[in-house]
């Protein structure tokens, strides 16, 4: 437990991909919920500065809904947006904190150096690699019967932002911090995603040998999607544990802190692999 609340740790994945035409190395964290690993979490920036990451990708709940201000993460990202460009998708955190009005959260972290990212996306080039990057919080499907996504159900500013997103022959990578945005329904299937990067679930926050997390949420007990590299249908997901927690029930257990890495090559080099 003392591991899980002291103890970041860099996990490195390898994650084939359409569209990749040279290495293009990700930095992922999320889920913080306004916790400090050292002053400033400058044992955050040390392990991201020592991946030396091409973008730095912030994926949600970096703090509390009740937070009292914004200061701990935007003074994470000025660390940060001195390593790589950072990139910022909002959380259901994120969106309780600008609903209470405690700050004007956006300006703040944009003032910090993060590019925010909510149903907006940017084209990028990394080396040889032109990458679209998007960040949404929606659910990518409608709250129907079926999860389907019927153009006349789905919330038409998430269908519209998702029909422009995918209009690219770029690598498609969209920020989403709930799994279960394409885990559920028809997302998966649907739309033209190389790799969504999701958090949420704190990796099952508490790890059980050999049976892995205990709860992921909508997805219940001991899920399936919940910590590395998963193949669904046409979508690659990378699902990072996180950093912290929330006011949970249970605390982390056998569950470090993780600064996620994602090694994105071609699909000619390498299989979606992962490890530590």
């Amino acid at each position: 437990m003392w591991r899980s609340y002291h103890n970041p740790v860099v996990n490195r994945f390898t994650v084939a991909l359409d569209g990749v035409t040279s290495p293009v190395r990700l930095a992922v964290l999320s889920d913080l919920h306004d916790m400090t690993y050292g002053e400033a979490n400058s044992q955050l920036t040390d392990l991201v500065a020592g991946a030396a990451p091409d973008l730095i990708l912030l994926d949600g709940d970096m703090l509390n809904g009740y937070s009292d201000g914004s200061g701990r993460v935007c003074a994470l990202v000025e660390e940060l947006s001195a390593v790589a460009p950072v990139y910022y998708a909002w959380g259901n955190h994120e969106l309780m904190y600008l609903e209470a009005g405690t700050s004007a959260l956006r300006a703040e972290l944009e003032a910090a150096g993060a590019v925010v990212l909510e149903k907006e996306y940017v084209d990028l080039t990394v080396g040889e690699t032109h990458v679209r990057l998007g960040g949404l919080y929606e659910y990518a499907f409608a709250l129907d019967a079926k999860n389907s996504c019927d153009p006349d159900r789905m919330d038409p500013a998430v269908y519209g932002f998702l029909t422009e997103f995918q209009d690219t022959d770029a690598c498609k990578i969209l920020l989403s911090h709930r799994p279960d945005s394409f885990i559920f329904g028809a997302a998966s299937v649907t739309w033209d995603v190389d790799l969504v990067i999701s958090g949420h679930n704190h990796g099952g926050q508490v790890v059980l040998p050999f049976l892995g997390g205990l709860y992921g949420g909508d997805q219940g007990f001991f899920p399936q999607y919940i910590h590395g590299i998963y193949k669904k249908d046409t979508i690659t997901l990378a699902i990072t544990s996180g950093l912290g927690t929330q006011l949970e029930r249970l605390p982390r257990f056998r569950n470090p802190p993780e600064v996620m890495i994602l090694e994105l090559c071609a699909q000619a080099d390498s299989p979606a692999t992962g490890g530590t």
